[in-house]
Protein backbone atom coordinates (compact mmCIF):
# COMPACT_ATOMS: atom_id res chain seq x y z
CA UNK A 1 0.00 0.00 0.00
CA UNK A 2 1.87 3.32 -1.22
CA UNK A 3 4.40 1.17 -2.01
CA UNK A 4 4.74 -0.15 2.02
CA UNK A 5 4.18 -3.96 2.66
CA UNK A 6 1.53 -4.17 4.62
CA UNK A 7 0.26 -7.98 5.25
CA UNK A 8 0.59 -11.40 4.06
CA UNK A 9 -2.76 -12.91 3.72
CA UNK A 10 -3.79 -16.42 3.31
CA UNK A 11 -6.68 -16.71 1.12
CA UNK A 12 -8.66 -18.82 -1.67
CA UNK A 13 -7.76 -17.14 -5.05
CA UNK A 14 -10.49 -14.63 -6.76
CA UNK A 15 -12.11 -11.72 -5.95
CA UNK A 16 -8.59 -10.06 -4.85
CA UNK A 17 -9.75 -6.60 -5.06
CA UNK A 18 -12.93 -6.92 -3.45
CA UNK A 19 -10.84 -9.03 -0.32
CA UNK A 20 -8.43 -6.21 0.02
CA UNK A 21 -10.83 -3.50 -0.22
CA UNK A 22 -12.54 -5.01 2.43
CA UNK A 23 -9.70 -5.51 4.30
CA UNK A 24 -8.90 -1.61 4.18
CA UNK A 25 -12.71 -1.28 5.69
CA UNK A 26 -12.40 -3.61 8.37
CA UNK A 27 -8.94 -1.99 9.55
CA UNK A 28 -10.18 1.59 9.50
CA UNK A 29 -7.88 2.77 6.68
CA UNK A 30 -10.85 3.49 4.62
CA UNK A 31 -14.07 4.09 4.08
CA UNK A 32 -15.47 5.83 1.25
CA UNK A 33 -14.36 4.31 -2.58
CA UNK A 34 -12.83 8.07 -3.26
CA UNK A 35 -10.19 6.94 -0.87
CA UNK A 36 -8.50 4.32 -3.25
CA UNK A 37 -6.79 6.25 -5.70
CA UNK A 38 -5.91 2.34 -7.78
CA UNK A 39 -5.98 -0.93 -6.49
CA UNK A 40 -4.69 -3.58 -9.02
CA UNK A 41 -2.48 -7.12 -9.23
CA UNK A 42 1.40 -5.77 -8.89
CA UNK A 43 2.64 -6.48 -12.71
CA UNK A 44 6.18 -6.45 -11.73
CA UNK A 45 6.74 -9.28 -8.99
CA UNK A 46 10.34 -10.92 -7.24
CA UNK A 47 9.36 -14.00 -8.36
CA UNK A 48 7.14 -16.75 -10.40
CA UNK A 49 5.16 -17.79 -7.54
CA UNK A 50 4.27 -13.71 -6.69
CA UNK A 51 1.74 -13.79 -9.78
CA UNK A 52 -1.37 -13.12 -9.48
CA UNK A 53 -0.49 -12.96 -4.96
CA UNK A 54 0.14 -9.27 -4.92
CA UNK A 55 -2.16 -6.67 -5.10
CA UNK A 56 -0.77 -3.15 -5.34
CA UNK A 57 -3.11 0.00 -3.37
CA UNK A 58 -2.59 3.42 -4.22
CA UNK A 59 -4.36 6.10 -1.49
CA UNK A 60 -5.51 9.48 -1.57
CA UNK A 61 -2.97 11.71 -0.39
CA UNK A 62 -5.79 12.64 2.33
CA UNK A 63 -5.94 9.35 3.89
CA UNK A 64 -3.68 9.60 6.81
CA UNK A 65 -2.33 6.00 7.94
CA UNK A 66 0.64 4.65 9.64
CA UNK A 67 2.17 1.25 8.42
CA UNK A 68 3.55 0.13 11.51
CA UNK A 69 0.80 1.06 13.49
CA UNK A 70 -1.65 -1.22 10.68
CA UNK A 71 1.33 -4.01 11.33
CA UNK A 72 1.05 -3.67 15.04
CA UNK A 73 -3.02 -4.39 15.45
CA UNK A 74 -2.95 -7.02 12.97
CA UNK A 75 0.04 -8.55 14.83
CA UNK A 76 -2.34 -8.15 18.16
CA UNK A 77 -5.85 -9.11 16.56
CA UNK A 78 -4.09 -12.39 15.44
CA UNK A 79 -2.27 -13.32 18.10
CA UNK A 80 -5.01 -13.74 20.48
CA UNK A 81 -8.68 -12.49 21.79
CA UNK A 82 -7.70 -11.23 25.09
CA UNK A 83 -7.63 -7.62 23.30
CA UNK A 84 -11.31 -8.04 22.42
CA UNK A 85 -12.64 -5.86 24.79
CA UNK A 86 -10.21 -3.20 24.68
CA UNK A 87 -10.91 -3.59 20.97
CA UNK A 88 -14.43 -2.54 21.80
CA UNK A 89 -13.63 0.46 23.41
CA UNK A 90 -11.73 1.66 20.44
CA UNK A 91 -14.08 0.62 18.36
CA UNK A 92 -16.72 2.82 20.11
CA UNK A 93 -14.56 5.69 20.10
CA UNK A 94 -14.12 5.63 16.63
CA UNK A 95 -17.89 4.34 14.87
CA UNK A 96 -21.10 5.71 16.56
CA UNK A 97 -23.45 3.19 17.08
CA UNK A 98 -26.15 2.29 14.99
CA UNK A 99 -29.74 2.93 15.20
CA UNK A 100 -31.54 1.48 12.49
CA UNK A 101 -34.92 0.79 12.79
CA UNK A 102 -36.02 -1.48 9.96
CA UNK A 103 -36.69 -5.17 10.33
CA UNK A 104 -36.47 -8.21 8.38
CA UNK A 105 -39.23 -11.02 8.04
CA UNK A 106 -38.47 -14.30 9.76
CA UNK A 107 -39.13 -16.25 6.68
CA UNK A 108 -36.42 -14.12 5.10
CA UNK A 109 -34.04 -15.28 7.97
CA UNK A 110 -35.00 -18.82 8.11
CA UNK A 111 -35.43 -19.30 4.26
CA UNK A 112 -31.16 -18.06 4.49
CA UNK A 113 -29.26 -21.44 4.65
CA UNK A 114 -30.82 -22.41 1.30
CA UNK A 115 -29.60 -18.76 0.18
CA UNK A 116 -26.19 -19.76 1.08
CA UNK A 117 -26.36 -23.30 -0.19
CA UNK A 118 -27.38 -22.59 -3.92
CA UNK A 119 -24.38 -19.77 -3.79
CA UNK A 120 -21.73 -22.06 -2.13
CA UNK A 121 -20.49 -23.47 -5.84
CA UNK A 122 -16.95 -24.11 -4.73
CA UNK A 123 -18.24 -25.59 -1.53
CA UNK A 124 -20.18 -28.05 -2.76
CA UNK A 125 -17.01 -29.58 -4.79
CA UNK A 126 -14.63 -29.29 -2.18
CA UNK A 127 -16.60 -29.48 1.73
CA UNK A 128 -14.04 -26.56 2.46
CA UNK A 129 -14.50 -23.30 2.09
CA UNK A 130 -16.71 -20.48 4.67
CA UNK A 131 -19.10 -18.36 2.68
CA UNK A 132 -20.23 -14.59 3.49
CA UNK A 133 -23.35 -12.83 1.69
CA UNK A 134 -25.04 -9.79 1.69
CA UNK A 135 -28.98 -10.16 1.70
CA UNK A 136 -31.64 -7.45 1.25
CA UNK A 137 -34.16 -7.81 4.14
CA UNK A 138 -37.07 -9.21 1.57
CA UNK A 139 -34.64 -12.26 0.58
CA UNK A 140 -33.05 -10.76 -2.50
CA UNK A 141 -29.30 -12.22 -2.62
CA UNK A 142 -26.68 -9.16 -3.47
CA UNK A 143 -23.31 -10.67 -3.33
CA UNK A 144 -22.22 -14.15 -2.14
CA UNK A 145 -18.39 -15.40 -1.80
CA UNK A 146 -16.71 -17.77 -1.04
CA UNK A 147 -12.43 -18.46 0.51
CA UNK A 148 -10.79 -20.60 2.97
CA UNK A 149 -10.89 -18.10 5.80
CA UNK A 150 -13.91 -17.14 7.44
CA UNK A 151 -13.02 -13.26 7.40
CA UNK A 152 -11.97 -13.30 3.86
CA UNK A 153 -15.40 -14.16 2.77
CA UNK A 154 -16.32 -11.80 4.86
CA UNK A 155 -13.78 -9.07 3.53
CA UNK A 156 -14.85 -9.87 0.25
CA UNK A 157 -18.68 -9.37 0.44
CA UNK A 158 -17.92 -5.74 2.78
CA UNK A 159 -15.22 -5.02 -0.56
CA UNK A 160 -17.70 -5.30 -2.82
CA UNK A 161 -20.00 -3.29 -0.82
CA UNK A 162 -18.04 -0.22 -0.52
CA UNK A 163 -16.90 -0.50 -4.89
CA UNK A 164 -20.86 -0.26 -5.52
CA UNK A 165 -23.09 2.88 -5.82
CA UNK A 166 -26.17 0.35 -6.51
CA UNK A 167 -26.08 -1.13 -2.96
CA UNK A 168 -29.58 -1.26 -0.83
CA UNK A 169 -29.52 0.77 2.43
CA UNK A 170 -30.06 -1.69 4.21
CA UNK A 171 -28.63 -5.41 4.27
CA UNK A 172 -28.17 -8.24 5.84
CA UNK A 173 -24.40 -9.92 6.13
CA UNK A 174 -24.80 -13.48 6.30
CA UNK A 175 -22.03 -16.16 7.66
CA UNK A 176 -22.26 -19.95 6.92
CA UNK A 177 -20.51 -20.61 10.26
CA UNK A 178 -20.00 -19.23 13.75
CA UNK A 179 -20.66 -15.46 14.52
CA UNK A 180 -16.87 -14.68 15.79
CA UNK A 181 -16.35 -11.45 17.55
CA UNK A 182 -14.48 -10.29 14.53
CA UNK A 183 -17.60 -10.40 12.23
CA UNK A 184 -19.40 -8.28 13.75
CA UNK A 185 -16.18 -5.56 14.17
CA UNK A 186 -16.30 -5.41 10.10
CA UNK A 187 -20.18 -5.40 10.42
CA UNK A 188 -20.26 -2.32 12.83
CA UNK A 189 -17.66 -0.60 10.54
CA UNK A 190 -19.60 -0.96 7.00
CA UNK A 191 -22.22 0.02 8.59
CA UNK A 192 -24.37 -3.36 8.76
CA UNK A 193 -26.78 -4.00 11.73
CA UNK A 194 -27.76 -7.54 11.32
CA UNK A 195 -25.84 -10.33 11.47
CA UNK A 196 -27.26 -13.49 10.99
CA UNK A 197 -25.10 -16.94 11.14
CA UNK A 198 -25.78 -20.51 10.49
CA UNK A 199 -24.00 -21.50 14.12
CA UNK A 200 -23.28 -19.86 17.10
CA UNK A 201 -22.06 -16.50 18.25
CA UNK A 202 -19.20 -16.03 20.92
CA UNK A 203 -20.39 -13.98 23.72
CA UNK A 204 -18.05 -11.36 22.92
CA UNK A 205 -19.87 -11.30 19.74
CA UNK A 206 -22.83 -10.54 21.32
CA UNK A 207 -21.60 -8.40 23.58
CA UNK A 208 -20.04 -5.98 20.68
CA UNK A 209 -23.52 -6.52 18.84
CA UNK A 210 -25.49 -4.69 22.46
CA UNK A 211 -23.07 -1.65 22.02
CA UNK A 212 -23.36 -1.47 18.20
CA UNK A 213 -26.34 -1.55 17.86
CA UNK A 214 -26.33 -5.03 15.85
CA UNK A 215 -28.99 -7.52 15.72
CA UNK A 216 -27.17 -11.04 15.87
CA UNK A 217 -29.33 -14.63 15.19
CA UNK A 218 -27.64 -17.77 14.43
CA UNK A 219 -28.26 -21.40 14.77
CA UNK A 220 -31.12 -21.73 11.92
CA UNK A 221 -32.27 -25.08 11.95
CA UNK A 222 -35.10 -26.03 10.20
CA UNK A 223 -38.28 -23.62 10.99
CA UNK A 224 -36.26 -22.76 14.02
CA UNK A 225 -33.59 -19.61 14.70
CA UNK A 226 -32.00 -18.21 18.34
CA UNK A 227 -32.26 -14.41 18.74
CA UNK A 228 -29.26 -12.96 20.92
CA UNK A 229 -29.66 -9.17 20.14
CA UNK A 230 -32.68 -6.80 19.31
CA UNK A 231 -35.21 -9.38 18.96
CA UNK A 232 -37.92 -6.77 17.69
CA UNK A 233 -36.01 -6.24 14.34
CA UNK A 234 -37.25 -9.53 13.40
CA UNK A 235 -40.83 -9.50 12.17
CA UNK A 236 -43.08 -12.58 12.56
CA UNK A 237 -44.61 -12.40 9.25
CA UNK A 238 -44.14 -13.90 5.55
CA UNK A 239 -42.35 -11.68 2.98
Amino acid sequence: MNGYPVAVIMRTPGDDESLTLGFLVSERVVDHPDDVVSIRHCTQLPSDDAEDNVIEVRLHPRVRWDPASLRRNLFAASSCGVCGRGTIEGLLKRCVPLRESWSAPLDTLLNLPRILRAGQKVFRITGGLHAAALVSPEGRLCVLREDIGRHNAVDKVLGWKLSRTDVPPSLLLVVSGRIAFEVVQKAAVSRISMVIGLSAPSSLAIELAEKMGICVAGFIRDRSINVYTFSHRIRMESV
